[in-house]
Order: structure tokens, then sequence, then C-alpha cells
């Protein structure tokens, strides 16, 4: 199995690191050039979607965040 890690940044988008596919809704995958480490974004501003451009900066995005356990599926 590929091993990655998501890291969610406070302020700031979902930083994804290792070997993942993204891919559209209809299941069709992005060329990533090699990539091995992206961000997407969260704020909904990204001119670039669902990759980040950095627009969380200038749209003033806040949302802190903290690990947690979910309730069973």
């Amino acid at each position: 199995m590929a091993s990655s890690k998501v890291t969610v940044r406070d302020n700031g988008p979902l930083l994804i690191e290792g070997e993942f596919d993204v891919c559209d809704a209809r299941g069709q995958a992005y060329g990533m050039g090699g990539r091995q480490k992206i961000a997407l974004c969260r704020c909904g501003h990204s001119a670039n979607k669902p990759f980040c451009d950095g627009s969380h900066k200038t749209n003033d995005f806040q949302d802190l965040q903290q690990a947690r356990d979910l309730p069973p599926a």
C-alpha cells in the first residue's frame, strides 16, 4: 500500500505528501508531473482549484484545527 500523509494547515490548505493520486469526479487522474507533495485548497478562493494558489492569505481564511477522534462509522 502506498504511504501518504495529509496535514490540515491552520488557516491554510491541506498538504498531501507521499504517493497518491488526485482524481476528478469522473475518476480521471490529474497529471501530477512527478510531484510527491501538493496543497489542496480549503478556502474556496483558489483560481487553480482543487489546488491551492495562496488565495487564503489575501482572503483572510481562518480555520484552526486540532486532531480528534471521529465517532464510529
